[in-house]
């Protein structure tokens, strides 16, 4: 994928090459355009050594010009990416002011655009920041968080840029295009991300998962033209392009969530962390710390995998199974006992499947295997989809397998 890295004048600036090294893990080939400003946090040179390319930045460059270099790159990108994505560039870009050389790429080009806005909290917030960005949202430029939390002034708030790999990734959703994917026309509803269960207002059981896996399954899904249903516990990522993002907390709403759109579901792939038990009376207050110990009494979650499977007529049901030992024979007790098609297993632990972005997997069902060694947890969903895909036409699909045809997205929006 050819991508045009546009930076401008953030602090986030810092991350650029980091982003620029994420973006060529993938296979791009990225060419940076720097605002002036962006000039003032990070040099030409460091990311010129990471991308291989020449920094891009005077619109008048006599040389580069001679060749109408700004149509040229305009044209050679599949996606223009500005990251960060300041609030006067946002601004900029909405009037349609082109004063330098990345906003005359953005008016030159028919790619894909891609903001990743980071500012301070009260400028993002700001009612004409954030009437910029539903004008580029309706203009179908692609809004790629922000995320919140601490931020380079000291405050707390929205307005950090995500991270770099959550940027690469989303990126690559929009630079390609399918034809007949895989899983067109089929209603693909997967969950994803941890479940909190309250203690008291302040406190909650949980764990680890980050929600990457069942995040880049969807995006998987989506690239095999399938419609996506993503049922989300609470986790800082961006909602995947073209995916229909309902967000959850607890295991019971997430098991509500899920029946409310299981009904005509294709495929269901329960790849969230779900917890087992809750509390069975959260205090209404904060507990205050006056014994030595205590106990907390807790109660069984709904079974959301099981009880999709048991369904007359459901979807193709997949699991997930994440285990620190024994990870074939609880994966096939799991496969059996819940009456599941397939199931996809890991190991997980203090190094390995939670808050990574890399993954291995076996994958089990009834009369077979197929192991996944280590990958990116992007690449690792798009071969398990295609693994998906191809047990439900085994088990249950008629008629011809759909051919997945994958061809550039230059010059077309999405």
């Amino acid at each position: 994928m050819n991508i045009v890295l546009g930076i401008t004048g953030g602090i986030a600036a810092y991350k650029a090459p980091d982003l620029v090294r994420r973006l060529k893990e993938r296979g791009a080939d990225v060419q940076i355009v720097m605002t002036a400003s962006a000039e003032e946090f990070v040099t030409d040179t460091a990311l010129q050594a990471v991308s291989g390319r020449a920094v891009r930045s005077n619109l008048w460059d006599k040389e580069a010009e001679r060749a109408m270099s700004h149509i040229e790159l305009a044209r050679w990108a599949d996606v223009v990416l500005i990251a960060p994505a300041t609030a006067e560039v946002m601004a900029r870009i909405v009037s349609g002011g082109a004063p330098d050389l990345l906003t005359t790429i953005c008016l030159a080009t028919e790619a894909p655009l891609a903001l990743a806005p980071a500012m301070n909290h009260v400028m993002w917030n700001n009612p004409a920041t954030q009437a910029n960005r539903a004008v580029l949202e309706q203009r179908g430029v692609h809004i790629l968080g922000p995320g919140v939390g601490s931020q380079a002034c000291g405050e707390e708030g929205a307005g950090r840029m995500l991270e770099t790999d959550a940027i690469a990734a989303a990126v690559f959703d929009l630079g390609i295009s399918h034809g007949e994917g895989l899983l067109k026309g089929k209603k693909v509803v997967i969950t994803a991300g941890p479940t909190r269960e309250s203690i008291d207002p302040v406190r909650y059981i949980s764990n680890r998962s980050s929600g990457k896996m069942g995040y880049a399954m969807a995006r998987a899904a989506v690239a095999q033209d399938a419609e996506v249903i993503l049922i989300s516990g609470p986790v800082d990522l961006p909602a995947p392009p073209g995916v229909e993002v309902r967000e959850v907390t607890t295991a019971e709403q997430m098991y509500g969530a899920t029946h409310a759109v299981i009904e005509d579901a294709d495929i269901f792939i329960a790849a969230a962390a779900v917890a087992d038990y809750r509390p069975v009376a959260p205090a209404e207050q904060k507990i205050k710390k006056k014994r030595e110990a205590m106990t907390i009494e807790l109660v069984r979650c709904p079974d959301i995998l099981a009880s999709v499977a048991a369904l007359d007529g459901g979807p193709f049901t997949v699991g997930f199974a994440a285990e620190t030992e024994r990870l074939e024979e609880y994966a096939r007790a799991k496969l059996v006992n819940k009456k599941l098609d397939m199931i996809i297993a890991n190991r997980v632990g203090a190094d390995r499947g939670f808050d990574r972005d890399d993954n291995a997997a076996t994958v089990f069902w009834a009369a077979g295997e197929r192991q996944f060694p280590e990958a990116r947890k992007s690449e690792l969903a798009n071969e398990l989809v295609e693994l998906v895909a191809e047990r439900y036409y085994a088990l249950r699909g008629t008629g011809t397998q759909p051919r997945l045809s994958i061809i550039s997205n230059k010059n077309r929006r999405t």
